[in-house]
């Protein structure tokens, strides 16, 4: 039985997958073992660790109730990336997919979870070097995790058309805003939760999965939302790691905004039926951004995704007041607004430049260098 550990309601938490790359032709490079090395010469505090493969690494905010703090945080552990990473003349960059590397030329990081993936589901794990943001959000207990992670699935493809940034991929053009969600769709347990109404419920699944030799823990299932029981958090996976500083703040606001409405306003209206356009409303999102066309199953009706959003932004307006959010709610609008996404500036970059090269390079300097509220457009 999966015991879900009571958290403070509304408090955030944001992990960051960023590419490791050598500064010659900006291709990715087997650099976390002696990044990290450099990184805990001195002491720091900070969650920095390895990922799948060795092209990766991942950073991880402490917990928050108020994101210009995150911002602060986030800010401190680039300064000590940047600093370690010159030392090994290495860069870091933002970005769903590196656009031009070889998914065989990876290596899986020797660590046992990793290699049981590996082992698991073969290529597909190599093929995982791909870089997402995760926000966590505190819940009060597990029922209220499970109201949340259906309440937001709603609001999914606001986060993809907002974090987009991979539309190339093993050097192609991909035509879509992200290419990175396509590597999570190929796992098994990827997609959405199962509509359960109840943290009991939930529970149920949990062990009827693992009764069948399925899954062995929470970490199984790729969802795109997921409770996180040993948090006390409902943790979000569906975004692209941004090419800005400042934008995965943002996102962690729009969450937050997004859960306080939830529970303020009591919801609890659980039904298999949004579920019928999810996966719909999920493409849209990743080839066409703020273009893509939504699908409403209960009101039968369709409405853009930039129109739904900057409906949801205005109706969320007490909850950013409340919460001192209202200049993140203001970068959101805009951001909407003009359709600013990473995924249109990287393009912009490769026609200016001819060079998937001269792309990775400026958004390495963009994510190592530029300062909060420089935005990428």
């Amino acid at each position: 039985m999966l015991e879900f550990t009571q958290s403070q309601p509304l408090t955030l938490g944001v992990e960051l997958e960023l590419m490791i790359l050598n500064r010659r032709d900006y291709n990715l490079t087997r650099g976390s073992d002696d990044l990290l090395l450099q990184v805990d010469r001195k002491p720091h505090g900070f969650d920095i660790k390895p990922e799948i493969t060795q092209g990766m690494i991942e950073i991880g905010t402490a917990v928050h109730s108020d994101v210009n703090a995150m911002l602060d945080e986030i800010l401190a552990i680039r300064a000590l990336l940047v600093a370690s990473a010159h030392k090994l003349n290495l860069g870091l960059a933002g970005g769903g997919a590196h656009p031009f590397q070889h998914w065989d030329d990876q290596r899986i990081y020797p660590k046992e979870r990793y290699q049981l993936v590996s082992e698991l589901y073969g290529y597909l794990a190599k093929q995982f070097t791909v870089y997402g943001q995760h926000i966590h959000i505190g819940c009060p207990d597990g029922d209220a995790a499970v109201r949340l992670t259906h309440y937001l699935a709603r609001y999914i493809p606001h986060f993809i058309a907002l974090s987009a940034s991979s539309p190339f991929y093993q050097g192609v053009d991909t035509a879509f805003q992200t290419s990175r969600l396509t590597s999570v769709n190929a796992f098994p347990l990827s997609g959405c939760m199962p509509v359960v109404t109840d943290w009991a419920a939930f529970n149920g699944y949990f062990e009827r999965m693992e009764s069948l030799g399925i899954v062995a823990s929470m970490k199984d299932f790729y969802w795109d939302i997921r409770p996180k029981p040993e948090y006390g958090t409902v943790e979000i996976r569906i975004c692209d790691t941004p090419l800005s500083i400042e934008t995965p703040v943002l996102l962690a606001a729009y969450a937050q905004m997004l859960a306080r409405r939830c529970f303020e306003d009591g919801w609890n209206d659980i039904s298999p039926e949004p579920y019928l356009t999810y996966s719909y409303n999920r493409f849209q999102a990743c080839r066409f951004g703020f273009d893509g066309a939504l699908v409403d199953a209960r009101g039968n009706r369709q409405q853009g995704l930039q129109e739904d959003l900057l409906d949801t932004l205005r109706a969320l307006e007490p909850h950013a007041e409340a919460l001192g959010s209202q200049r993140q709610l203001a970068a959101l609008r805009q951001k909407a607004l003009k359709c600013h996404s990473d995924s249109r500036w990287l393009r912009q970059v490769y026609e200016q430049s001819g060079s998937l090269s001269e792309v990775v390079r400026r958004q390495s300097e963009h994510w190592m260098y530029a300062a909060p509220g420089v935005g990428v457009n």
